[in-house]
């Protein structure tokens, strides 16, 4: 691994989830004290250039996470290359991505939730729900995150 690791939040969109994971990270490394280089993506192009979704800044900002400058985009292949870790919000993002990268950086490509202590294994998508779905994306997003710098701390 490279001496300031990276990492890259993925879900379907890039609308919702993973600019909220991005968001809450880079607020948490930053209070940690740690370097990491921090961005997020979709599997797929649908938002492409939008803002993150307003529901989901909403609830983030209301607890003082800060989207400035985020814009949605989709995975390019040389992120592969680039992120040390490639993290799904669920299973089926886990797939699109191994499917989408060479096997060779299939070690790089995990679950989220996988850094939680959480029963939850996906992180839901939320954008067809209501405010009670951010609410959980938040929360299980804030547990992973806080998972994620312990074991950076340990690299």
């Amino acid at each position: 691994m490279q001496q300031k690791p990276a990492v890259l939040f993925v879900c379907l969109g890039n609308i919702c989830r993973s600019p909220t994971a991005e968001a809450v990270f880079r607020q948490k490394v930053q209070e940690s004290g740690l370097s990491v280089d921090i961005d997020s993506a979709g599997t797929h192009g649908y938002h492409i250039g939008s803002p993150p979704d307003k529901r989901s800044r909403a609830v983030a900002e209301s607890r003082g996470y800060k989207f400035d400058g985020l814009k949605c985009r989709r995975v390019q292949e040389d992120d592969f290359k680039r992120f040390d870790y490639i993290l799904a919000m669920d299973h089926s993002n886990l797939s699109n991505l191994k499917d989408m990268s060479e096997k060779k950086y299939h070690h790089k490509i995990k679950l989220f939730l996988d850094f939680a202590d959480d029963p939850h294994t996906e992180v839901p998508d939320p954008y067809y729900g209501g405010k009670k779905g951010f609410e959980l994306v938040l929360e299980l997003i804030e547990m992973a995150s806080d998972g994620l710098i312990a074991h950076l701390k340990t690299q």
